[in-house]
């Protein structure tokens, strides 16, 4: 079997952009990627409309949590991707380089689930194609992933 590449997905709160990107990741890109997130300052609770959002689209969210970097800290992490400005610039210390990329969305507190879908749309479409570039190698088929937003 192959080794997963690993991403940590990054935002302040751990409540709903990170945790969506890490469903949406782990979903989409099952078998080659194995995404994780965490938040600087974790809220404690995922956002249930990120969980209805994700559910909207069949992505399983049993396993979200919200955590710390500092739960995550001792992960083979490959990439670090943060969501928001706050968390590019509270980007932590790693005990050894990893590269990192900023691909910012914007704050979805207050958003009603529309937005939250769209959000989520916002996030397979941007996210994934520029994780697999940066990941060099990792293959994702555009056509599938809109197919499965359709079922």
């Amino acid at each position: 079997m192959a080794h997963l590449k690993t991403v940590l997905v990054l935002c302040m709160g751990n409540a709903c952009r990170s945790q969506m990107a890490e469903a949406i990741l782990n979903h989409d890109l099952v078998g080659r990627v194995r995404a994780l997130s965490a938040g600087a300052r974790p809220e404690p609770n995922v956002s249930d409309g990120a969980i209805l959002a994700l559910k909207d689209a069949g992505i399983s969210t049993e396993v979200l949590h919200t955590k710390s970097i500092d739960a995550v800290m001792g992960e083979p992490i490959d990439l670090v991707v943060t969501l928001c400005d706050n968390a590019r610039e509270g980007y932590p210390v790693f005990p050894r380089p990893i590269p990192r990329m900023h691909v910012p969305f914007d704050d979805p507190r207050g958003e009603s689930l529309e937005g939250l879908i769209r959000m989520r749309e916002e996030i397979r479409e941007r996210l994934i194609p520029v994780v697999c570039i940066a990941l060099g190698g990792v293959s994702f088929t555009p056509s599938r992933m809109r197919t499965e937003r359709l079922l």
